[in-house]
């Protein structure tokens, strides 16, 4: 499949996808989930960062905020299991999210997952989306500390 094709491949199952209205974790996870379409056939870092520059991944990550944005949409836990992180931050850092999160009339968790994604997106923008230890695998449990 030639890098034109795996892209009108990845953008028409994303916006099948869309259309059928699915919760956000559920898109996410089948489109650029570890085991998406798009890691299936981008294979290679730069192969996926190459992508990541193109009109089709602009256009599923408005479709994955414009998924976000809906407000009484929940992730089915059947569909999409839930874990659960631990971050240690510093209660100012603490307060200040959930003052944000107020101001935007949302919960701290949405914020946070906000953020999270937000922050992975750019990382990958700029080519430095490895984990420091560089060896691919984020750590499971244990909580961060900042």
């Amino acid at each position: 499949m030639t890098t034109t094709e795996a892209e009108q491949e990845v953008q028409r199952r994303a916006a099948a996808l869309y259309e059928s209205n699915p919760d956000w974790a559920t898109f996410f996870r089948k489109v650029l989930g570890v085991r998406g379409i798009v890691r299936r056939l981008y294979r290679s870092r730069e192969a996926l960062a190459a992508f990541k520059t193109t009109e089709a991944y602009d256009d599923i990550q408005r479709m994955l905020r414009e998924l976000r944005a809906k407000k009484d949409v929940k992730v089915d836990p059947e569909e999409e299991p839930i874990s659960v992180i631990t971050v240690r931050i510093p209660k100012s850092l603490h307060d200040t999210l959930r003052e944000e999160a107020y101001d935007h009339r949302t919960s701290m968790n949405r914020l946070c997952i906000a953020k999270l994604l937000q922050l992975i997106e750019a990382a990958e923008a700029d080519g430095d989306g490895q984990p420091e230890d560089g060896d691919g695998k984020l750590e499971d449990g244990g909580g961060v500390d900042l």
